[in-house]
């Protein structure tokens, strides 16, 4: 007697997410970035222009974060979402996927459709 495998069926929570959908996330995650640039470029002038103090510490940390920021939000634009080894979640928990679920039930498996002929 053949042992037959059980038939798992594909997660929607396995699917990967729609070009658009990450596409839209990298837009505003970039927004968001470059609206962070510009605050950092309005309260340095507003420091600079109140002669704060502690000038000497906070221009340097609002530059830097006008440098930095625009990098990394050009870097996390253009990155793509990782390949299904190497996501954390599949390393937290494995499951077990051998073999592909078959295309189609076998015949015993399939659901019957009842008819009800009337006389």
């Amino acid at each position: 007697m053949v042992k037959r495998q059980a038939y798992q069926p594909i997660l929607i929570t396995d699917a990967s997410r729609s070009q658009d959908d990450q596409l839209n996330s990298r837009q505003k995650r970039y927004v968001l970035m470059m609206g962070i640039r510009v605050a950092c470029l309005v309260v340095g002038a507003i420091l600079v222009g109140t002669k704060a103090p502690l000038l000497w510490l906070w221009l340097p940390l609002c530059g830097l974060g006008m440098v930095l920021i625009p990098w990394l939000a050009v870097l996390l634009a253009n990155d793509r979402p990782p390949k299904e080894q190497h996501r954390l979640a599949n390393k937290l928990h494995p499951r077990h996927r051998d073999e592909p679920p078959p295309a189609a039930l076998p015949a015993e498996e399939r659901p019957h459709k009842v008819i009800d002929a009337e006389p």
